[in-house]
């Protein structure tokens, strides 16, 4: 049994740690300017409608800037985008420096590169103690066969090793 002293921030990221996500950069162009950030709390939620989900801090400087635009591109992180992520958690006018982009005519700006694309709009947000819980319609996607997705976990990247995940072999009881 869990105490409640047990629930600081600390412990609570820690346990957290032990379940990997992938990673998404979160971006679209608005008023000529790009605006982006990374996430990893990317999850696909329903096949219909097509939605996918993002965890967004309240705190967020450019998540009520990025909620504006038309269409928002997802890009999920390839295995050699960790330096692109860390990139993307910082200074506001260098996240997109240097990064090789692909601007959709709907606003959307997606990553070149990425293990998959998507251009969505924003479906529902809602709040979630310290973050938005953010419900993202897919309009448009595609996906890069064989490529591997970044991966975060304990608070460090990595990659999936050889093709993906080894199945479990089924025990007899």
């Amino acid at each position: 049994m869990t105490s409640a002293t047990s629930l600081d921030a600390a412990a609570l990221r820690t346990a957290f740690g032990a379940f990997p996500s992938g990673v998404v950069a979160v971006a679209a162009t608005i008023d000529g300017t790009d605006i982006g950030l990374a996430a990893s709390s990317f999850t696909s939620v329903s096949l219909d409608p097509p939605l996918v989900s993002v965890s967004i801090a309240r705190t967020s400087a450019t998540w009520p800037i990025l909620r504006t635009a038309e269409r928002i591109g997802l890009s999920v992180l390839a295995a050699h985008h960790d330096a692109v992520c860390r990139q993307l958690a910082g200074p506001v006018d260098q996240r997109f420096d240097g990064l090789a982009l692909i601007r959709a005519q709907s606003g959307a700006l997606l990553l070149d590169e990425a293990a998959a694309t998507f251009e969505c709009t924003v479906f529902e947000e809602l709040p979630a103690g310290d973050h938005f819980v953010v419900l993202l319609e897919l309009h448009e996607v595609h996906a890069v066969e064989h490529a591997s997705p970044l991966i975060f976990h304990r608070s460090q990247f990595g990659r999936l090793h050889g093709h993906g995940v080894e199945p479990r072999r089924r025990t007899t009881s």
